[in-house]
């Protein structure tokens, strides 16, 4: 030992101080010798029994994270990351119970082991998940974005890096500024795209924006991060980083071809219909060989496991290994690097030897370089401040990646302690606020009044813009006949978002395919059957396109868990400011007339956006439009649609829809508007209001405030179609729910198409005495009395229901947060905020 090293002993460590503040921890370990070859003591009796119980501790703390912070909707990384720290030296580490028994020193070395093969597998994944192709088509928003969040935080990181250097005593490598300037720059884009999942944004264009410039930031990251080691490896030096950059590169262009021949070769053999698992466990096998690889040019084996997961083909094959074994990598081979980085973070002496305004300029100053960054580009390219701020929020999301960068500069200590807390505290902060802002910023704005696209307010040969959705090919021809009679021409087009509406198994992220009819779209994410079944979905529409020049489609796949695709289909209806969503009815009909077996899940996503939907909603019960469709190609026969119209805002929304069907050729519509007789009338002027009103002059001016604008609208109608000989318009005097009965039975009964109001947040006291038991409740009053009555020819019919507050006494399958759907702002500042982001 030299005269500058001093030691002493606490418990059973020797600790050695030395020069630049480093110290070396010794231990005994008593290893018996015997007269043979092998030793009598196994090493991992010692730490294998270590190992499990960190693991054990470090998970069960992070699902209790989760379970606290899942409220505030954070991600799952900060849990861990949270867990990780609170088992360090700052937290519940200090206690020498937690010290010695979960997290001793003898142990470190095989939990750094661990957390190194569960980091080699995660690169794998994130190579895997990561797709090349926005690359090819970004635009100019996305350049500019990935392109000045890579200069701003370089600077900042290399500043910020420099001033914690100036305050020190003993300095500490330079080299660490490499690592804190990449771990800036970087965007982690797998926690991007769960994030931008979580919050509904991923297929919005702030969400396509942010994912490309990320595929961007992350492959810039790691090209530096490899030339960092490199040249640390190297002793600075180039002609020692220079072979190692090379080899790398003639890794990926030679493995690379050779992997694609190796796949289309077990593909084509291959017996089975779907990958096997002897397949998954060579291509497994294979990322051990490609990190091994990397090791020997001089690189971290996570370079050679994340660029092999960029070379295995998207498709039914990347699904399978992911859905496979994401959740056991993700799950329990990653939380030993959230163990391992909260055992390198000490919070207690986070501000020790430094001023608090220093330790929190530089955290504020370090989290912050991407928020400015992307406000710079929203302002040269003129759009809202609030979209540059969430985007460069979501640009700051780091995630597992950035923690690998930091651990990687520990190892080669160009971190002290002190610093290395610092950065942590950054990346935490960075990640708790990305939720709460992008929930304000762009939550708030689709909560704006969506009156002024309600088909009410819409002329008649306005363009208009559908969401039609359809669960399987067993809804599309209904689907498509009731686009085919909504009349697109040229003057008055639609424009069709069909959604194909695909359950999500096994995995974690929702995901929305894109389908371009000039390249075949990557549906990977669904297994052979789906991909079939959406191309044959694809197939159809644009054949509606073929034949309908007036029409535009755009189709797109959905995948998405049923308990949550209600709101994926909200929020895309949001982005493209649809007019209404077309969904269909849960049940179908059979030959005879009756039901097949209902599907509850279709159930449950028809209930949840009959009590979401921002815009207005169509809900078809298809029972013989599909036939006219069949038999509309060859004989063209005559398309019979009956409004039946009572009162209120949904039936003058479906007035306002069947009204746009009459401009199709073949069909003919009539217009039945109950009106109450003279005893209704009477009735209705002595009897309450029904529903829970806190007034009932408030009622009663409501009422009468709904009556005027029926009857406004009813004469608007009648006005411009009265030289229209393809529309009648007919009114009934009834006094009860069983008089429409009885006049629908006797007089209106021979229709292919009825139109009806759901009715829903008012009950009309025409029809109070149909609404005392319901077994449809979507499907409103007149919609289930319509499909109960024994018709001769049983028709079709489309229950419409426009977007408005949900009343206090409505039923809701949803939380109580739909109440706020609409605020007080007009649509204007919806339709211009729309535009603005259509620059990204």
């Amino acid at each position: 030992m030299s005269h500058s090293q001093e030691f002493y002993t606490k418990g059973k460590y020797k600790i050695i101080y030395g020069m630049r503040n480093e110290f070396t921890i010794c231990y005994n370990e008593t290893k018996p010798i015997v007269n043979n070859y092998w030793q009598s003591v196994n090493p991992m009796m010692k730490t294998l029994p270590i190992f499990l119980l960190q693991l054990s501790v470090v998970i069960a703390i992070g699902r209790v994270f989760m379970i606290v912070l899942r409220p505030l909707r954070q991600p799952r990384f900060l849990s861990q990351l949270l867990a990780g720290v609170l088992l360090g030296p700052g937290a519940l580490g200090i206690s020498g119970r937690v010290a010695n028994d979960l997290t001793p020193f003898e142990g470190s070395m095989f939990l750094e082991t661990m957390a190194n093969l569960g980091v080699t597998f995660y690169m794998f994944l994130v190579g895997l998940e990561m797709d090349l192709t926005p690359i090819q088509k970004m635009g100019k928003p996305a350049l500019s974005v990935a392109i000045s969040g890579m200069l701003l935080p370089l600077a900042a990181g290399v500043g910020l890096h420099s001033m914690a250097l100036q305050r020190q005593t003993v300095r500490a490598p330079e080299m660490g500024a490499y690592f804190w300037s990449i771990a800036l720059t970087l965007t982690s884009f797998p926690d991007l795209a769960r994030m931008l999942s979580d919050l509904k944004l991923m297929y919005t264009d702030l969400g396509k924006t942010a994912l490309t410039a990320a595929v961007v930031n992350d492959l810039s990251c790691w090209c530096l991060l490899v030339v960092a080691v490199s040249l640390i490896n190297g002793e600075k030096e180039l002609y020692v980083a220079i072979p190692v950059l090379v080899g790398m590169t003639i890794f990926w262009f030679s493995l690379r071809p050779l992997i694609r021949k190796i796949l289309r070769y077990i593909s084509a053999t291959s017996k089975e219909a779907t990958t096997s698992d002897k397949h998954i466990y060579f291509i497994l096998s294979l990322v051990f060989l490609s990190g091994f690889v990397t090791e020997l040019c001089g690189a971290h084996s996570i370079f050679g496991a994340f660029m092999f997961g960029l070379m295995i083909p998207g498709g039914e094959l990347g699904t399978t290994i992911m859905d496979k074994v994401e959740e056991f990598v993700v799950g329990i081979l990653l939380p030993p690097i959230f163990l391992i980085t909260g055992t390198r973070t000490n919070i207690q002496y986070i501000f020790a030897d430094y001023s608090v305004g220093l330790v929190i300029a530089v955290v504020l100053l370090a989290s912050s370089a991407k928020i400015i960054s992307a406000l710079l580009v929203c302002l040269y390219l003129k759009c809202p401040v609030r979209d540059g701020l969430a985007l460069g929020v979501l640009m700051n999301t780091k995630g597992v990646l950035a923690l690998i960068i930091l651990n990687e500069g520990r190892n080669m200590k160009g971190f002290d302690q002190q610093t290395f807390s610092w950065i942590v505290v950054a990346i935490a902060f960075m990640t708790a606020i990305i939720g709460p802002i992008v929930s304000y910023t762009h939550k708030s704005e689709r909560h704006l009044k969506y009156m002024d696209r309600h088909l009410e307010k819409c002329k008649t040969e306005a363009p208009i813009r559908i969401l039609a959705c359809v669960h399987s090919t067993r809804n599309l021809s209904a689907m498509i006949t009731l686009l085919e009679i909504s009349n697109a021409t040229r003057k008055s087009p639609i424009i069709v978002f069909a959604v194909h509406l695909v359950e999500l198994a096994g995995r974690a992220s929702a995901m929305l395919i894109f389908h371009d009819k000039d390249k075949t779209a990557d549906t990977g994410h669904t297994c052979s059957r789906e991909k079939a079944e959406a191309e044959q979905i694809v197939s159809a529409f644009e054949s509606f396109v073929d034949n309908n020049h007036g029409a535009t489609v755009k189709p797109l796949t959905a995948v998405s868990p049923y308990t949550t695709m209600h709101e994926d289909v909200n929020h895309f209806a949001l982005d493209k400011i649809a007019n209404i969503i077309l969904i269909p009815f849960h049940r179908r009909s059979d030959p005879v007339g009756g039901w097949t077996e209902e599907n509850v899940q279709h159930k449950l996503v028809n209930q949840n956006l009959l009590a979401t939907s921002p815009c207005s909603i169509g809900l078809l019960v298809d029972r013989g439009l599909t036939s006219f469709a069949e038999s509309q190609k060859g004989t063209q026969q005559e398309c019979r649609i009956a409004m039946l119209f009572v009162e209120g805002t949904d039936d003058r929304e479906a007035l306002a829809y069947a009204w746009r069907m009459a401009g199709t050729p073949s069909v003919t519509l009539s217009v039945i508007r109950f009106v109450p007789g003279k005893e209704g009338s009477e009735f209705m002027e002595n009897s309450g209001d029904n529903e829970e009103k806190p007034d009932i002059f408030t009622a009663m001016f409501e009422r009468e405030t709904q009556k005027q604008l029926d009857d406004d609208y009813i004469n608007q109608f009648r006005f411009k179609t009265m030289h229209d000989q393809s529309i009648a318009y007919v009114e009934i005097q009834v006094n009860s729910g069983d008089q429409i009965v009885s006049a629908i039975s006797s007089e209106f009964y021979d229709f292919d198409l009825y139109v009806v109001g759901r009715g829903h947040g008012y009950t009309s006291q025409l029809t109070a005495g149909l609404s005392t038991w319901s077994e449809f409740p979507e499907l409103g009053v007149m919609g289930e009395t319509l499909i109960s009555m024994n018709l001769e020819t049983p028709a079709s019919v489309l229950v419409v229901q426009q977007s408005h507050p949900v009343s206090s006494g409505s039923k809701k399958f949803t939380s109580n947060s739909t109440k706020d759907v609409f605020g007080n702002k007009g649509v204007t500042a919806f339709v211009n905020h729309r535009k603005s982001v259509d620059g990204f």
